[in-house]
């Protein structure tokens, strides 16, 4: 009888180990193909500018503050539904770049400031990373959304840039939005114009020194919006659009439509859009050198970025600032100035918004 009992509590303790085991081994192959899902999420991210300049907080209201911080968010979470969702690169550029665009807050589409002629001058240009395909367009007047124009420019036309009355015939045979140049007025950009013309006529030193009080004169040369991306496919893309420099005159063009200044994106490297005086950045061709740099010398985007915007550019005299995302996710807001709007957007949907330094 001993020895039966004995027989079955042997039985019954190997088939607890073999269970024991069997759930072990399950509970290590589940956990095993977590990690890997895990590893296998697609890797995406958004990054954006909403303009660099003498940016200060006892400049800004409350109230005004919260506009921007919105309007950033706004603009960032639109980009990156769309590349959650799956959407291309391209497409959350040009979209969450239209945010802005159609923001008075911003110095780009309905916000665009005035020229010395008091009309306004739009630019904005695009960059596919896979195929280095780019478009831009500059000195538009009717056009909505300037960056939609670039955007058809780049994939519709044989061209890269296209400017003025040219550039506005093409949208129309492309069914861009046209509106009347009246769209763009707003009283804020005017008065801006006014007072930099009154300051004209009563000072000598036009070195740009003086300091004001209003946000939207402090800095006549600054501006601009811009948006950078990665999509789940590994591709890269940039866009930027501005109205230009406030009292700007003889149809002057700044470093936004310019593809390697304001606007580049390349798959090996990184996508980047620039923001500030733009003559100094067409002079240092700051987004390519950025990518150039991480291409031919192997440093990182965050390396990149510092060395350009806070030692290049300022040993030619401008400042300003950059967005940029690389080919593996990892993100540079880098900027030599008081402040610039400014927001990102990782896969994880961990959203940062600036608009201050540090």
């Amino acid at each position: 009888m001993k020895k039966i009992l004995l027989f079955f509590s042997f039985c019954l303790f190997f088939a607890c180990n073999e269970n024991t085991s069997a759930e072990a081994g399950t509970t290590s192959e589940a956990n095993s193909e977590n990690i890997q899902k895990k590893d296998s999420v697609p890797n995406f991210g958004i990054v954006i500018h909403g303009g660099a300049g003498t940016i200060l907080k006892e400049n800004m209201s409350d109230s005004l503050e919260n506009a921007y911080k919105a309007k950033l968010e706004e603009a960032i979470r639109t980009g990156h539904k769309i590349l959650a969702d799956g959407g291309t690169a391209l497409e959350a550029v040009q979209r969450t770049i239209n945010i802005m665009e159609n923001s008075p807050l911003f110095n780009a589409g309905k916000g665009a400031v005035f020229t010395n002629e008091g009309t306004n001058e739009l630019d904005a240009s695009i960059m596919d990373g896979e195929t280095l395909n780019a478009g831009a367009v500059a000195g538009v007047t009717t056009i909505k959304n300037p960056i939609n124009l670039a955007y058809e420019v780049m994939v519709n036309s044989e061209h890269v840039m296209l400017a003025g009355k040219g550039a506005e015939r093409f949208a129309k045979e492309q069914g861009i939005e046209i509106v009347d140049p009246e769209y763009f007025y707003t009283e804020n950009r005017f008065r801006s114009l006014q007072r930099i013309k009154d300051r004209e006529k009563t000072e000598l030193d036009h070195d740009g020194k003086t300091a004001f009080i209003d946000p939207y004169i402090k800095d006549s040369k600054f501006g601009t919006v811009g948006c950078a991306a990665l999509d789940k496919n590994g591709n890269l893309a940039a866009g930027t659009s501005t109205g230009g420099m406030t009292n700007k005159r003889y149809n002057r063009i700044g470093d936004a439509p310019i593809i390697g200044a304001g606007t580049y994106a390349n798959n090996k490297t990184c996508a980047v859009s620039s923001t500030g005086w733009g003559e100094f950045f067409i002079r240092g061709m700051v987004a390519h050198d950025i990518s150039a740099m991480m291409e031919y010398k192997g440093v990182s985007l965050e390396e990149a970025a510092r060395e350009v915007i806070q030692e290049k550019i300022p040993d030619l005299g401008g400042d300003g600032g950059i967005i940029a995302i690389d080919h593996e996710g990892n993100v540079a807001m880098e900027f030599n100035t008081a402040g610039m709007y400014r927001a990102k957007m990782n896969n994880k949907g961990e959203l940062e918004i600036g608009i201050y330094g540090n």
